[in-house]
């Protein structure tokens, strides 16, 4: 077996599908048939699944619009998380004709925590702090509006979900003179041997001077430290040659295909 069908088997049989052990009292989880279902977490809902069991055809479709119903009746939108190495090939088609739309495609890196793990080096000035506290929190805020985001709802569901489970979830930001001028946060998948990497913004005025790369030490230090084997991360075009030039590996891709109540035409009258 070469390197990447072991590290995609793990991912598959470890992280696809998974339910955390702890959550945030305002998230519910329900499987219906091979898929999980993940109601209210952050913006939107969630579907994901190991497989789908070779489901095909009139029965793919249903289990797809059962789906939508479940989410329109809620009025909430979901992303129907897609692999690259899905089946069957059609599975894009089906969803984009039941109203799914289909967001950037990622790429999934795995690189071993030995390989990844180091201290990380910063350029001057910069340093590295923990989001702890809800008051150490505006510090996404700041750097989110630098961004020019205006929701950040985002945020207010990361402290919820630390709160569910502090030893869990673990944010950081590099800071500049008391700005916040990068972040990431680590996942720890219960029961599992991965930690999970994500965020990874950096104001434009501020790259190219390693505080990307130092942030993935820090955090993949961490993860030594619980004694995590692998570190996953769904990767733009930006951050993948840097993650790989760290030792990380593409495995497969990853291409959220979402539903929205507002703007589905499965909504239509």
């Amino acid at each position: 077996m070469s390197q990447v069908d072991e590290l995609l088997a793990a991912y598959d049989a470890q992280l696809r599908g998974h339910v955390h052990d702890r959550l945030p009292e305002s998230v519910r989880v329900e499987r219906g048939g091979p898929l999980v279902r993940t109601l209210r977490l952050g913006k939107r809902g969630f579907v994901e699944y190991r497989d789908l069991a070779d489901l095909d055809g009139e029965e793919l479709d249903t289990l797809i619009a059962r789906q939508v119903q479940v989410f329109a009746a809620r009025g909430e939108p979901f992303e129907w998380k897609l692999h690259g190495h899905d089946r069957p090939a059609d599975l894009p088609d089906r969803l984009r004709a039941a109203g799914l739309v289909p967001e950037e495609t990622e790429t999934v890196v795995i690189g071993p925590v030995e390989v990844v793990a180091g201290a990380p080096s910063l350029p001057d000035g910069v340093v590295i702090r923990e989001v702890r506290e809800p008051g150490d929190f505006p510090r996404l805020v700041q750097l989110d509006e630098s961004m020019s985001h205006e929701d950040h709802s985002w945020i207010d569901g990361l402290a919820e979900e630390r709160a569910a489970d502090p030893e869990g979830l673990s944010i950081f930001v590099a800071e500049a003179g008391g700005r916040t001028v990068g972040d990431g946060w680590v996942r720890f998948p219960s029961g599992t041997e991965f930690a999970t990497f994500w965020g990874g913004f950096t104001l434009p005025a501020w790259r190219r001077r390693g505080i990307y790369r130092a942030l993935v030490a820090h955090r993949a230090k961490l993860a030594a430290e619980r004694s995590r084997r692998y570190i996953e991360v769904d990767a733009s075009d930006n951050s993948r040659p840097i993650l790989e030039r760290l030792g990380f590996v593409a495995v497969t891709t990853t291409t959220p295909y979402v539903w929205s109540p507002s703007t589905s035409p499965a909504t239509e009258s």
